[in-house]
């Protein structure tokens, strides 16, 4: 039975738990990389030219997956952030676990959407698993997700488009309610407008030539952000996360001396 001297002050003392989606190709890999220390658990085949990864190899299927976080839980290491890229493509390991336990041809075998009521608990245990790597070996954690252009019917307005995680439902919800901030990262949009001839105009949407990542939520993306973050920052190539970022990372590190040195050892 909880009681009143049970009360007591807390604040965020935690690494964060952050996901970034965007476009294909638009350098959420390259992002995740100027995270301190990464390791990249790859789901898919999808390194930058150039970019140097420490990675365990193309991880083919969920119990790969596993491995990699256990061994990560319980091998000493120096790395301080995992990143998982990506989530879209984790997913299908997913689905193909769950059919294979369960002797399912496909994921919409048991009908009326139960088996993705079945995959929730695999998407429990993989995120538990995460925030154990978070709180007992004190390292941050980066997920990597593609977008996708959904049709949103708000009761408020009319029906209208925007950038969502590529995931089902159900497996959306339970990633955006676990992480503390989501960046959608993607260049602006310029319009331009040109002369099709018998007084029509035609109009024509360009990618602008600056990447910015958004932190605040707007009809026609998702983001989200428990930081104090502006709500757009710009992302050249040389974007630095440490400057850019610090409210993410907790400036008291005394709650996570202990997970910091755990590094270090091995987990019983």
């Amino acid at each position: 039975m909880k009681a009143i001297a049970d009360i007591h002050i807390t604040t965020a003392t935690l690494p964060p738990r952050v996901l970034f989606h965007g476009p294909e190709g638009i350098g959420k890999t390259t992002l995740a990389a100027k995270f301190p220390s990464p390791v990249v658990l790859q789901c898919e085949d999808g390194c930058p030219s150039g970019l140097k990864l420490a990675t365990f190899g193309l991880l083919a299927s969920y119990d790969d997956v596993r491995d990699a976080l256990t061994t990560l839980g319980s091998e000493p290491h120096e790395f301080q952030t995992v990143v998982v890229d990506s989530l879209d493509k984790l997913e299908g390991l997913i689905w193909l676990a769950v059919c294979e336990a369960n002797g399912w041809p496909s994921i919409e075998t048991p009908g009326y959407g139960k088996g993705y009521v079945v995959v929730d608990r695999w998407w429990h245990d993989f995120l538990a698993a995460l925030d154990w790597l978070r709180r007992q070996r004190g390292m941050t954690v980066v997920l990597l997700a593609h977008s996708a252009i959904e049709t949103v019917n708000d009761p408020r307005a009319p029906a209208y488009s925007s950038y969502q995680l590529r995931l089902h439902k159900r497996a959306r919800g339970l990633v955006q309610d676990e992480v503390d901030a989501i960046g959608f990262l993607a260049t602006d949009v310029v319009v331009q407008t040109e002369d099709a001839g018998f007084n029509r105009k035609r109009h024509r949407a360009d990618g602008g030539s600056s990447r910015w990542l958004h932190f605040e939520g707007r009809p026609a993306f998702l983001a989200k952000s428990r930081f104090d973050l502006p709500a757009k920052l710009p992302c050249p190539k040389d974007f630095d996360v440490s400057a850019k970022l610090a409210s993410m990372f907790p400036s008291d590190r005394v709650g996570t001396e202990n997970a910091i040195k755990a590094r270090g050892k091995s987990h019983d």
